[in-house]
């Protein structure tokens, strides 16, 4: 019985501070699934152009975060976000939105991994209703979003963060990031390693956004400094806007691409028109978007990812699809997507890449001339999210 009544004393003294720091913390799990079948083809590097069929996991996640008020308005923030695949046994954690900060009436910072301010610009024009991810990406070419930051895309997820996201002025916000590549910790395309801290190289961001009633409008803009290279730097800055006329959503977007290369600049610019249509119990979304050749200063044949310098390296993109809710936490999609790339360009999927025949340069050579024409990929999927 003292035993008993000993206990209970203890936790009682022990559990009276848990209990205040409790009353003033909020922590959440949350996550999301998003599975689908596809069907997707594209030329092969050996002239061939199969139709294969996948299952894929498009974003699915599985996070905690959690607020603690400290006084005066004042909170501490964290996040803890790992990504769970949901069509395989594996995932990885702590590698999405990962980090620790402070929030206030002035607004948030934090540090840790994130994407860059440059990723909000996609819920103003992108495929909203199946989340702007799976192969239905509208970033396939806008942004360049299947390369990492060492090969020269935007819009990625950058570890060795620093972020700042202003409050709402009637509307318009502001927000600001810079992403160290330093060699600290763990090391890789999007965090930067020892040579790449030692040239200085970073990456920066920063976006304005104005939402109100039905209007939004958003730019934004980043750069890598001496990522892939020492005296190689590349800018991004795009434009986006939508208008919610109850019927239909209409967005638009423009961007302008640019890169140093060793014989010059290489440059190129793309738009985008996009509707969101509510249908039934459902949601219609449909998008195209056109890239232009390659231009600049720098040698024809010249390519970062898929932009090439020269003519025929022009790329267009379709996309439509339909999203079912079946519940306020479960919806069902299915969807179209093609990009029709000009002989010499060279763009694939975003989200669950798939591969294609990237040999065309336009470099005027024999071996060039022969290769045929690059792929152009397109896909059908059917799939399924779940939020909790």
């Amino acid at each position: 019985m003292k035993k008993k009544l000993v206990a209970v004393a203890v936790a009682g003294v022990l559990g009276a501070p848990l209990a205040a720091h409790a009353q003033t913390a909020n922590v959440v799990l949350y996550g999301r699934l998003n599975v689908d079948l596809e069907f997707v083809n594209g030329r092969q590097p050996d002239g061939s152009n199969p139709t294969v069929s996948r299952l894929s996991s498009n974003s699915s996640r599985l996070g905690v975060r959690g607020t603690e008020a400290l006084g005066g308005g004042l909170s501490a923030i964290f996040q803890i976000e790992s990504s769970i695949n949901g069509d395989t046994n594996s995932g990885n954690l702590g590698g999405r939105e990962t980090f620790v900060g402070f929030q206030g009436p002035w607004g948030t910072f934090k540090m840790g991994q994130f994407l860059m301010p440059l990723d909000d610009m996609h819920p103003i024009f992108g495929n909203v209703p199946t989340y702007t991810t799976s192969i239905l990406s509208t970033a396939d070419i806008w942004a360049q979003g299947t390369l990492s930051k060492a090969d020269g895309g935007f819009d990625a997820r950058l570890g060795n963060s620093l972020r700042y996201d202003s409050p709402s002025f009637s509307g318009l916000t502001f927000s600001g990031q810079i992403a160290l590549r330093d060699g600290s910790g763990a090391t890789g395309a999007n965090t930067g390693n020892h040579t790449e801290e030692l040239r200085h190289a970073y990456s920066w961001g920063g976006n304005a956004i104005y939402n109100n009633g039905p209007i939004q409008i958003g730019l934004g803009a980043e750069g890598n400094q001496k990522v892939r290279g020492p005296d190689l730097n590349d800018y991004d800055i795009t434009l986006t806007g939508g208008y919610n006329f109850g019927v239909v959503r209409v967005a638009g977007l423009y961007e302008r691409l640019k890169y140093d290369t060793p014989t010059g600049d290489l440059k190129r610019d793309f738009w985008g028109i996009s509707a969101t249509a509510p249908i039934g119990p459902g949601v219609f979304y449909a998008f195209y978007g056109h890239a232009g050749d390659g231009s600049g200063s720098s040698a024809d044949g010249t390519r970062v990812g898929g932009l090439t310098k020269g003519n025929d390296t022009k790329s267009q993109q379709w996309e439509i699809s339909y999203s079912y809710p079946l519940s306020k936490r479960t919806t069902v999609y299915a969807g179209y997507v093609k990009l029709d790339n000009d002989r010499n360009a060279a763009y694939s999927f975003n989200i669950n890449g798939y591969t294609i025949n990237t040999n065309c340069t336009g470099s005027g050579n024999a071996a060039d001339l022969a290769c045929g024409n690059n792929g152009k990929p397109d896909g059908f999927v059917f799939g399924m999210i779940h939020l909790f």
